[in-house]
């Protein structure tokens, strides 16, 4: 893999899915939003939005993929390609209150969003200090 794969995202396997070692959740449905709401009182929850047709966007969740640090079952983390669920970014947008962009990272506790950001401010996102 030359240097541009390595920053960009060398395989052509673009759904979160990897040896990351991060336990995605395929955010598919709007129902799970649901769910999602539940469950964030008492385990936090998060959203990455990714659009697989985007450089930067497959940038960014390579560098959240090289940062995740955090040991299963502290979080649960929803892996939401725009692409192929359109709908259900858009319920996102409008269940949390937050405009949509891509990419995306929402922390959902008790119900509401407590942060979220976009693009490369993805990284300067904590995870462990929402836990």
């Amino acid at each position: 893999m030359g240097i541009f794969g390595g920053l960009f995202g060398g395989s052509k396997s673009d759904d979160g899915n990897n040896s990351s070692g991060i336990p995605w959740i395929p955010l598919n449905s709007v129902t799970q939003l649901n769910d999602i709401k539940e469950v964030s009182s008492s385990r936090p929850q998060v959203i990455f939005k990714h659009s697989t047709s985007c450089g930067i966007s497959r940038m960014v969740l390579n560098m959240f993929k090289s940062s995740y640090r955090l040991e299963n079952g502290q979080m649960d983390l929803y892996f939401l390609d725009l692409l192929a669920n359109r709908d259900v970014s858009n319920a996102v947008a409008s269940e949390f209150g937050v405009m949509h962009q891509s990419p995306q990272l929402l922390i959902v506790k008790n119900g509401v969003v407590v942060v979220h950001d976009s693009h490369n401010a993805i990284s300067d996102i904590k995870l462990e200090q929402y836990i």
